[in-house]
């Protein structure tokens, strides 16, 4: 990874996964006393996110790896939810893409993407909350973490057909996979005004 900029983006991006060591917490009831025997929760961390070796995003204690492919199609979605790229991307741009999140820069463009980002790099760089890269990381970060939610079985996935889109529900009744609110995602910055455009 390139050298520490200040303000740069706090979620790091590897692209070599060791695996952490796991951390457990006990469960306890109201009053600060452990729970008793008979009604042990059993003590578990959280899963990481785990789709390959090829990239790592750590964010606290969270560890999640990827494989080449689902690193890149999550890129590839989080500068398009960005209003960064207008579709979808070439081998060459999606290479450029990859190499910005992982990287945090572009040293040598394989393609118009790429020389597009490092012309108009002083208005995509700055404290994580104006910084492209931070944010390509973050929804990445999110997807993934959203998704190992719904393989634990902690939200759901509904689509609503009026909007043609899909939404995480956080279920009412775990017996009932349908039941439940659509959670609310916090709101992403738009880079359309620097988009790249073929």
């Amino acid at each position: 990874m390139g050298a520490t900029r200040q303000g740069a983006c706090k979620i790091p991006c590897t692209t070599a996964a060791n695996r952490g060591t796991p951390r457990m917490i006990p469960t306890i009831r109201d009053g600060g006393l452990p729970v008793t025997p008979v009604l042990v929760m059993e003590t578990a961390r959280r899963e990481n996110y785990d789709s390959g070796e090829h990239f790592v995003l750590e964010y606290g204690e969270l560890r999640f790896t990827f494989n080449e492919t689902d690193f890149s199609e999550r890129c590839e979605q989080a500068a398009l939810k960005l209003g960064f790229v207008g579709g979808r991307l070439g081998e060459e741009e999606l290479e450029d893409l990859v190499n910005l999140a992982v990287n945090g820069e572009i040293l040598e463009p394989a393609s118009g993407l790429g020389e597009h980002v490092n012309d108009c790099w002083p208005e995509l760089v700055g404290p994580a909350e104006r910084s492209l890269v931070h944010w390509l990381r973050r929804l990445v970060f999110r997807g993934a973490w959203l998704d190992q939610r719904v393989k634990e079985g902690e939200l759901s996935v509904s689509y609503d057909e009026q909007s043609g889109t899909f939404a995480y529900v956080q279920p009412a009744d775990p017996a009932s996979p349908g039941s439940g609110e659509p959670i609310e995602l916090a709101p992403e910055p738009s880079w359309g005004r620097v988009a790249y455009r073929r």
